[in-house]
């Protein structure tokens, strides 16, 4: 999938030169959490979020410093500081240049980019004008819905089993040697041992995923790489989630 895929269009936006107070309205008004920044010629100079409100004067949320620390940051970083809670404009609280991908962006690397700058939202462009948007809420609803279009299929006890030994074999953390899988009926028996107990959950979610798959039974023990111990498997059987 692609950003143009799951990104929403006709964006609400505000320009530099807008009030605090309008951007505030229009975030409550419409429910989001943040806003891109267009010039007059319709290019993404910023992003205005809830994040850019936390500290304000009118709130008497402010940094408070001792005078030491406010010696060692400096004038220009005080300065700095004064105008995003004193300031009136967008463009003077906005985060300038913001990061932008094009409609064809894999949504993998739009994922990573938010992962990597720990943003929410990310501006989608054409050239130079905005097209759209993808937040975290467009991930979601892409999610939903692909959830929602997944529907059972059956298949044979061999090619379940083939095709989750073939997950498995794919996976660095699988212990595959240590693991047998028995299909019947579309139920799924783990039989084995794992040296780490995080990879029993990771066996279980594995199996659930395969197509055609009814039911995961959990006969893994963990042995405790450091002790010795040998512990049998918490609950012998794991029920997939009902379709709602």
């Amino acid at each position: 999938m692609q950003a143009q895929d799951v990104m929403t269009r006709g964006v609400i936006s505000v320009s530099p030169d807008d009030t605090i107070a309008r951007a505030v309205r229009l975030m409550l008004q419409e429910r989001i959490s943040g806003l891109p920044v267009l010039n007059n010629a319709g290019r993404v100079v910023g992003v205005i979020t809830e994040g850019d409100f936390l500290r304000r004067a009118e709130t008497a949320t402010e940094h408070k410093r001792p005078r030491w620390l406010e010696f060692l940051l400096g004038p220009g970083r005080l300065a700095e500081e004064y105008v995003r809670t004193h300031g009136r404009k967008v463009s003077e609280i906005m985060t300038a240049e913001p990061i932008t991908v094009a409609e064809g962006t894999p949504l993998e690397q739009v994922v990573a980019l938010m992962e990597k700058k720990r943003i929410k939202r990310i501006p989608v462009v054409r050239g130079d004008k905005m097209v759209g948007i993808v937040s975290r809420a467009n991930l979601l609803h892409a999610l939903a819905r692909l959830a929602a279009e997944a529907t059972p299929t059956t298949v044979s006890d061999k090619a379940i089993q083939e095709k989750l030994l073939g997950e498995l074999a794919s996976q660095k953390w699988a212990p595959t040697g240590a693991i047998e899988v028995i299909v019947r009926n579309g139920v799924v028996d783990l039989w084995g041992t794992v040296t780490d107990d995080r990879e029993r959950q990771a066996l279980i979610v594995a199996a659930e995923n395969v197509p055609g798959v009814k039911r995961v039974n959990d006969h893994v023990a963990w042995v405790d790489a450091t002790t010795g111990m040998v512990f049998q498997a918490p609950d012998d059987k794991v029920e997939l989630p009902r379709a709602i």
